[in-house]
């Protein structure tokens, strides 16, 4: 052994063993921290998420409803539903059949079906859930439906859980009592864990019964709340303490065309009013078609707030500007059709802040919230580009800022980080005196550990930036075959450095997208993955965990040579204090396939001698976690001692490290 020689010999002479050992030499930097000067004010909303409905991510996401369809509302009213024993060519006497039959003066909830049942023994009606139906052993769940008598002698609905051969996994019974419409409710309790189960209806007796807003949810969702939240997915978003939320897109503002555009009105108000739309990603891609996608807005826009408040980060809704997709239609309302719009923006600063004697703080206030959701950022179109949205953002902006002068206004230059349209969006924006400037990229790795210097020459008098859509692309944008691996993720957390570096400038930044359901994606890379039972964070997503909770509240100075760290030896590196918790953090990124020795002299203020130094690593750049390793890349956290006033670090080969010192 010659570890205990090794102890005795100084930093030259082990660097000189490594290198006769190894073959390679392990780097080492010299840094400097100083702590005495704040170069600029950390804003709360540095590290947010951005939420969009696209992979399944609310309806058999985060919205917990397991019923799909249950309303029977889908362009097909049927879909979701199967009748195995039924023929729509045939009288069906040995089992029956649903019709579907239109309510009479309804705008919104269109449709119910009617059920013929003509042999009760043979009749069957199945929903398929969302790719099936997560259910957990023992668990309860509770079911809704609606039903009305029609005629004849039907004495009892049955409704089970079924497994993959028919087994029953846990059953209730609702015994219908009125000739009008009316609620009923129960609760089923699985009796087996599976990830693909289906819900069975079957009567007992013969005649016709109409049946309507059938719904099943968890009882253990979020927070304990009624027809609420997927609890794992939340907790999730919890645990990264993000300063903002984004929503409800992304391109789903837009719409293909301006008729499928989002609109908030028609997602708040009782859920069974809400008018289900088609979502625009459902057949967006060849590679993943998904003609069963649509939106139920269970999940609305006060759902959204409700959300936000939740994980205490500020709500920032996305409207649209009157532009569908350019990508699609890039249907545009004239500007003089445009004052409905306006006035959509307008409304919904009134339902999210306004007293509950206003029209839309009343039903704000009708829907459980009295207190002002305290909204202070509203976003003017997604990724718009051209003169046509600059035209619509200046009105926009101007109706907002004479009713609401205090609202702050995000707009956009584009889909893309460079380009013509880019440059022409940034120059219109700059002379309009904008607030705040979303830039999206979707780039390759390498690309993401070049541009740490992306906002070193921004103007810091100009607008500031929201990195609003950004993630490494392992194979390429909208590729299928992207992965979440530790390269994207590393890659990210480097360039993150970059963000965090100017700090005066970047304002709000976002990973996107944020979800994805392992059966029912449309795009790839993801921050979170889920299926029917569980979810894991990815190695993109401990990195924004990892900024997110160490976020600081003052940019400090860390240099080599007096120069930033800004990829010199695959190095970069960032460091801010928090003077909430007194806090000193330092965060450090080696892209190098070597270690590399790093000795950071703080100076300018004292700070405690121990501290904390958490690493998130991994063997290999191709590295991903996943439903079977979901923590394979996961940070790991040591304590740690300075030598005086230095902090030397073996840098592990392509690592991210967090330094963490109490300040005195």
């Amino acid at each position: 052994m010659i570890i205990q020689p090794l102890r005795k010999l100084g930093l030259k002479a082990l660097f000189a063993v490594a290198l006769l050992v190894t073959g390679h030499a392990i780097a080492q930097q010299e840094l400097i921290v100083d702590m005495s000067k704040t170069i600029a004010k950390i804003q709360p909303t540095m590290y947010g998420v951005f939420f969009e409905d696209i992979n399944f991510a609310a309806d058999g996401g985060l919205y917990a409803e397991m019923i799909k369809n249950r309303s029977f509302e889908f362009d097909n009213p049927l879909m979701g539903w199967i009748q195995p024993n039924s023929d729509r060519h045939s009288f069906n006497q040995n089992s029956g059949i649903a019709s579907v039959v239109n309510y009479i003066g309804n705008p919104t909830n269109k449709n119910y079906i009617r059920v013929k049942v003509n042999n009760d023994k043979g009749y069957e009606l199945i929903n398929e859930g969302f790719r099936g139906m997560g259910i957990k052993k023992d668990a309860t769940y509770n079911l809704y439906l609606s039903a009305l008598k029609k005629s004849g002698y039907i004495k009892t609905i049955k409704v089970q859980f079924i497994g993959e051969n028919g087994s029953v996994l846990g059953e209730t019974n609702i015994v219908p009592t009125s000739p009008d419409w009316k609620e009923y409710t129960s609760q089923i309790v699985a009796t087996k864990t599976e990830a693909k189960a289906q819900l069975k209806i079957t009567f007992e007796g013969t005649g016709e019964i109409d049946l309507d807003m059938i719904s099943l949810f968890p009882v253990d969702t979020w927070k304990g709340r009624k027809n609420g939240l997927r609890k794992d997915l939340v907790q999730l978003l919890y645990d990264m303490n993000p300063g903002f939320l984004r929503f409800p897109g992304g391109c789903i503002v837009e719409g293909r065309t301006l008729e499928q555009r989002y609109q908030w009105k028609k997602t708040v108000g009782p859920v069974e009013d809400r008018e289900h739309l088609i979502n625009r990603w459902n057949t967006e891609f060849s590679h993943k078609l998904t003609p069963d996608y649509f939106q139920s807005f269970g999940l609305g826009f006060f759902e959204y707030f409700l959300l936000s408040e939740d994980l205490g980060a500020e709500p920032l809704p996305i409207l649209s500007c009157g532009m569908a997709c350019q990508f699609n239609t890039g249907e545009l309302v004239p500007m003089e059709e445009l004052d409905p719009y306006i006035q959509d923006a307008l409304d919904l600063i009134e339902f999210a802040n306004s007293s509950i004697d206003t029209p839309w703080g009343k039903i704000r206030n009708s829907m459980g919230h009295p207190e002002p959701f305290n909204l202070k950022y509203i976003g003017v179109g997604n990724e718009q580009w051209g003169p046509d949205y600059i035209e619509r953002y200046k009105a926009f902006a101007k109706a907002i800022k004479d009713k609401y002068p205090t609202m702050i206004i995000v707009s956009g230059s584009g889909p893309f980080p460079e380009g013509d349209y880019f440059e022409y969006g940034w120059e219109a924006l700059k002379k309009l005196q904008a607030e705040i400037v979303d830039e999206h990229y979707y780039k390759s790795p390498q690309w993401f550990r070049d541009n740490a210097t992306r906002y070193d020459s921004y103007d810091r008098k100009g607008p500031k930036i929201f990195a609003g859509e950004y993630a490494a692309q392992s194979v390429a944008i909208a590729s299928p075959l992207n992965k979440n691996n530790w390269e994207c993720a590393l890659s990210e957390a480097a360039f993150m450095t970059g963000l965090e570096r100017n700090a005066e400038v970047v304002h709000l930044t976002s990973y996107a997208p944020l979800m994805a359901h392992a059966d029912g994606w449309q795009w790839t890379p993801d921050m979170i993955w889920f299926n029917n039972l569980e979810s894991y964070g990815t190695a993109n997503y401990q990195v924004q965990k990892m900024y997110a909770n160490n976020s600081g509240t003052d940019l400090l100075s860390i240099k080599k040579d007096g120069k930033p760290l800004i990829g010199q030896d695959n190095l970069y590196a960032s460091a801010v204090k928090d003077i909430n918790k007194k806090e000193l953090i330092i965060k450090l990124v080696n892209t190098s396939n070597n270690n590399q020795n790093v000795t950071v002299n703080l100076s300018g203020k004292k700070v405690s001698s121990k501290g904390t130094m958490t690493v998130l690593t991994s063997e290999s750049l191709v590295d991903k976690n996943s439903f079977e390793t979901p923590d394979k890349i996961s940070p790991k956290e040591s304590t740690f001692k300075l030598k005086g006033k230095k902090a030397i670090v073996d840098l592990q080969a392509n690592s991210f490290v967090i330094l963490k010192f109490k300040l005195i």
